[in-house]
């Protein structure tokens, strides 16, 4: 309990001084906890679903009248990654988010029951923010949940309000209203409400208040995970938004019908979309497809216009969220001893080689937005151009917070690059499809389609470094695929079927393996044969 001035003063004399010590030591302790503090700076990752990078306006590759003012300002105010590889889709994405480490390498997570139902044993697949935790700092979560019906509450978090997908899983297609969301805290028993309401205004409402100061203690350093539902199908955005972007027109995507030369046996029969009025193609079945969404139609239409439109749409809540999160550090003096990292869990194609998922190694399907901002620490306005992977997050944050690695991960501390954007990055970016297959039930290919194919995209790994992509389809007798990303950015040129590029490929074909052997993937030894063209 803390004494006013005025409350000693009225004390016998006798007492005085022993009681001035006494509020002397306080008072430097507090000091020494708020130095501590600031010495040890609070990390907020925003982390959105299924959202491109090409819906962010500081991204050259977004339509010249997509507008996102205040994740631009994050970027003026930070560094941009150009090209980051975060995840395939929500579940191993977030898996890695929580343990470093790629899917191949999260042991005992697996899909059980009815979608999107999880489990894992946390003794096998601990999670990085108890390390956060027993260091000292207030470790909490906001949002979308979605991996395991076990979130960690009491173990990896101090303070969780969630959307536990895989726990309550009649309510797992709500991704924009009436949530069951779970409530814990320290020492406060789980408690689960619905909650009303859109949820990307609630999920920011709830990050406001505990940057504000709810649910912590102060002169702690704190991270702060808020997992935003948008832009995930069904798409929705928020009603005052609806007006938004009038009079949408895109281009055609070169390669949104097959064939598609030079591309594996499964990209021929990828159709999800069918001719249209005036040469725009029309969403087939005029739905968008998911296990907890169907029957879920555009707001506006169902033309490859609509839906972009409308999908563009949910991205500006997100941009109202991120202004009202960096205002909140802004106003509370929080901002230069924070480390914001804005990402997703993947991408999202419209169109692009017939798309309208993730999933695929494409970068229309899975390149995501990545933007690291901390004023006074991370220098401002600039670009790195390196390939980098959502493994390599989570090195970074313990380098911030001055914590040591608690185990093995795949990824590599970004601070280098981060701090000069032009830095000579050595490490590739290594991504991993493995359906819906964890830890060691990835070492070898399945027998089963129904586990080597996801939504009829097949097992693949792929390898960017520099201005080239790798990809092998893990499938027998299959071709490689090869693109430079610099003079190809929509991949449409196989550079690795005729002559030119034999070096090249060779490179990044044992570069792919060189990096399964570093992380320890024991798929490396039992590929598939691959289908030479040159």
């Amino acid at each position: 309990m803390s004494l006013h001035q005025s409350q000693v003063t009225r004390m016998p004399s006798l007492f005085r001084p022993l009681v001035l010590v006494a509020l002397l030591a306080t008072s430097l302790i507090s000091i020494g906890t708020a130095s501590a503090a600031k010495a040890r700076p609070n990390i907020l990752l925003i982390y959105t679903d299924d959202h491109s990078h090409r819906t962010v306006s500081c991204y050259p590759e977004a339509w010249k009248w997509v507008n996102t003012p205040n994740i631009d300002r994050l970027a003026a105010r930070g560094v941009r990654f150009a090209h980051a590889f975060i995840g395939t889709w929500c579940m191993p994405s977030r898996a890695t988010m929580l343990t470093g480490h790629h899917q191949f390498g999260v042991e005992s997570m697996r899909m059980t029951g009815q979608y999107p139902g999880s489990t894992y044993d946390p003794a096998l697949c601990p999670f990085w923010p108890k390390v956060f935790r027993s260091e000292g700092y207030i470790t909490a979560q906001v949002g979308k949940w979605h991996t395991g019906t076990d979130t960690g509450a009491g173990r990896d978090w101090d303070w969780q309000a969630v959307w536990n997908r895989p726990k309550y899983q009649q309510n797992s297609g709500h991704y924009f209203y009436d949530q069951l969301m779970e409530f814990s805290g320290r020492g406060q028993k789980t408690e689960t409400k619905l909650v009303r309401g859109y949820s990307t205004d609630n999920y920011t409402n709830l990050a406001e208040d505990f940057i504000r100061g709810d649910h912590r203690e102060e002169g702690r350093p704190w991270y702060l995970w808020v997992c935003y539902g948008a832009v995930h199908g069904p798409f929705t955005p928020a009603v005052r938004h609806r007006d938004d972007y009038p009079d949408v027109k895109i281009p055609v995507p070169k390669d949104i019908f097959p064939p598609r030369p030079g591309k594996p046996a499964y990209m021929q029969k990828i159709n999800f979309w069918g001719p249209g009025k005036d040469g725009v193609p029309q969403l087939t079945g005029g739905t968008f497809g998911g296990r907890t969404v169907e029957g879920a139609r555009c707001i506006h239409g169902n033309s490859l216009n609509d839906w972009v439109r409308q999908y563009h749409q949910g991205v500006l809540g997100l941009d109202e969220a991120v202004g009202r999160l960096i205002s909140a550090l802004e106003e509370t003096d929080q901002l230069e001893n924070t480390l914001v990292v804005f990402t997703s869990d993947q991408g999202f194609a419209w169109g692009q080689h017939g798309f309208r998922t993730k999933l695929a190694p494409y970068d229309a399907n899975i390149r995501s937005p990545l933007i690291i901002s901390m004023p006074g620490t991370v220098p401002e306005g600039k670009v790195v151009k390196h390939p980098v992977a959502g493994v390599d997050l989570i090195p970074t944050f313990f380098s911030f917070a001055g914590i040591d690695l608690p185990w093995d991960m795949h990824g590599h501390d970004l601070t280098p690059v981060i701090k000069d954007a032009e830095f000579d990055w050595k490490h590739p970016a290594l991504v991993s499809f493995t359906g819906r297959s964890y830890g060691s039930d990835t070492h070898q290919i399945p027998d089963d389609p129904d586990k080597h194919y996801l939504n009829g995209i097949p097992w693949y790994v792929s390898l960017r470094q520099g201005r080239f992509k790798y990809i092998r389809t893990l499938v027998e007798n299959e071709i490689e695929e090869l693109y430079d990303i610099d003079n190809d950015p929509e991949e449409l040129t196989n550079l690795a079927i005729g002559a030119g590029h034999g070096d090249d490929l060779q490179r990044l074909r044992a570069g792919t393996i060189a990096e399964m052997r570093r992380n320890k993937w024991k798929l490396v030894d039992n590929l598939p044969p691959i289908k030479t063209i040159r």
